[in-house]
């Protein structure tokens, strides 16, 4: 699929308004969609910031009536974004099936624990303020600018878009060019249980769309894509301090233990790697197998991946590439790992086709080629082995990015994991942190900041406001310009008798 800009009119410099969205499998247009301007960003923006006084003002309880009324809508009406989803992404029918059940998952416990997460709460206030009652709670942005992703667009918007709600932000969603008609979807279902009100509202275009978002005096960016593109959205929105939550590229590893169960780890590593033609940010890109089992497991792999195909409405395991450029970059880290003594076991270099990439998977590649370095986001599979988990980690750990991964093992696999520098690591399993609304997704480095989901994902669009009030008058007043010698030398006995105890390090 290809968005596209219509050419000029010819005599005038004016530009189409529209573009059109298409089926990446067999160009069928899905619909036409308008290209918002920066005057139709700030529209949008003012009316989201005119329907927050409404959104703030009925509260945790009535927030959670809504967004349970818009996941009750989205429940019933499964299938048809499930088919939406299949039609403009590519993907087959199953994946997008499970694609929006885990987001209607995800608005429930957003919706359910907003309250308890955000709302006031008392802390202990201390020896020296005993007379004080200290509480904290999370008060909403504002208005929080959204630019979702194409390659899983419901799910991974639906994690700014929905906490964000839920802390009592308004937002405007710019989903991404190759599936704007499941933005549109999503928008328009909030819109129907809200009765048209303007706490969701849509823009859609190109990347200057999401650059006027970025600029348009939001009180947050949110961003899901490239690093690239990542790096430009946190530029832009410095112009104006405006904060940025980033969910960016990865590269992540699984790591195989000699005790692992390998009939298990081959089946989640294909998967994890072929599911989505691989256009997947915490999707399976390079396997550490140690060396004992390694000739096993590949047994395993193959025996399994030999049976994959791509397709469409055929029954295929996984659908096209969604977007068409991406295939240069695949062919080139194909290309790379083969010129650098990779040795192909499955596909290879014929594997990339117009639309469709066969499943390849290749061993003994140089660490520093490009097919392991750089994100290549299609459906292919680098497994190297190793001598030891602590050379899996470092080999795992020696990238820019530090987005998710897996361990599959025994005794020692929740250890290996823990020192895997990323935000999420699953043990024998895969991507199911992403799975488990409680948890807080995102990663380090060039994989991004901030997080989305669990209690972190609605603190993310928050700010703390801290809240004091005096129940009784001060043993010692301190904050006083009639304060007394008396009360200073009372203040300095008490410092000394709380902390003033020799510490182990100081004996030594």
């Amino acid at each position: 699929m290809t968005a596209t800009i219509d050419k000029p009119v010819k005599g005038s410099a004016k530009k189409q308004k529209h573009f059109d969205s298409l089926n990446p499998a067999t160009g069928d247009l899905i619909e036409t969609h308008p290209i918002s301007t920066d005057a139709d960003v700030a529209a949008a923006v003012e009316r989201a910031r005119d329907a927050s006084a409404w959104w703030q003002a009925i509260g945790f309880d009535g927030r959670k009536e809504y967004l349970l009324a818009w996941r009750a809508l989205l429940a019933k009406r499964l299938s048809e974004l499930a088919d939406l989803v299949h039609r403009e992404g590519g993907k087959p029918h199953a994946d997008a099936l499970l694609e929006a059940g885990l987001a209607i998952d995800h608005i429930s416990w957003a919706a359910k624990n907003a309250k308890k997460v955000l709302g006031r709460s008392r802390v202990n206030s201390g020896l020296l303020m005993t007379n004080q009652m200290a509480y904290v709670e999370y008060k909403p942005l504002g208005v929080v600018g959204v630019i979702g992703p194409w390659n899983y667009p419901v799910f991974t918007p639906m994690g700014s878009i929905a906490y964000s709600l839920a802390a009592g932000n308004t937002v405007v969603f710019k989903p991404s060019e190759y599936t704007p008609t499941v933005g549109k979807f999503l928008v328009d279902t909030f819109q129907e249980v809200t009765h048209g009100r303007s706490a969701l509202e849509l823009v859609t275009g190109m990347g200057e769309t999401g650059a006027a978002l970025a600029t348009s005096g939001v009180n947050k960016g949110a961003f899901t894509g490239s690093t690239a593109t990542g790096k430009k959205v946190m530029a832009a929105c410095a112009e104006t301090l405006t904060p940025v939550v980033i969910e960016a590229g990865g590269k992540d590893s699984m790591i195989i233990d000699r005790d692992a169960d390998l009939g298990e780890a081959a089946d989640a590593a294909l998967w994890c790697a072929m599911s989505n033609a691989g256009q997947t940010c915490i999707g399976t890109e390079r396997v550490y197998v140690h060396e004992e089992v390694f000739d096993t497991f590949m047994t395993e792999l193959l025996t399994r991946a030999r049976q994959l195909r791509p397709g469409y409405e055929d029954g295929g395991a996984y659908g096209p590439a969604t977007m068409p450029s991406q295939l240069k970059i695949i062919k080139s880290h194909i290309d790379d790992a083969i010129a650098r003594g990779g040795n192909v076991v499955l596909g290879g270099a014929d594997a990339v086709g117009d639309r469709y990439v066969q499943p390849t998977i290749i061993t003994d590649v140089p660490e520093d080629s490009i097919a392991v370095t750089e994100e290549t986001f299609g459906p292919t599979l680098v497994v190297n082995r190793v001598s030891s988990m602590d050379e899996a980690v470092r080999l795992t750990n020696a990238t820019k990015y530090g987005l998710a991964g897996s361990v599959f093992g025994g005794k020692n696999a929740l250890d290996i994991a823990s020192k895997v520098r990323s935000g999420m690591t699953s043990v024998n399993s895969v991507i199911t942190f992403a799975a488990i609304p409680a948890l807080p997704f995102g990663g380090v480095g060039d994989s991004g900041i901030g997080r989305i989901h669990g209690a972190d994902g609605l603190r993310e669009f928050t700010y703390p406001k801290a809240l004091v009030k005096q129940f009784m008058p001060p043993v010692i007043s301190l904050t006083s310009f009639s304060r007394t010698k008396k009360s200073e030398q009372l203040f300095a006995q008490l410092i000394k008798s709380l902390h003033g105890g020799v510490s182990g390090l100081l004996k030594r």
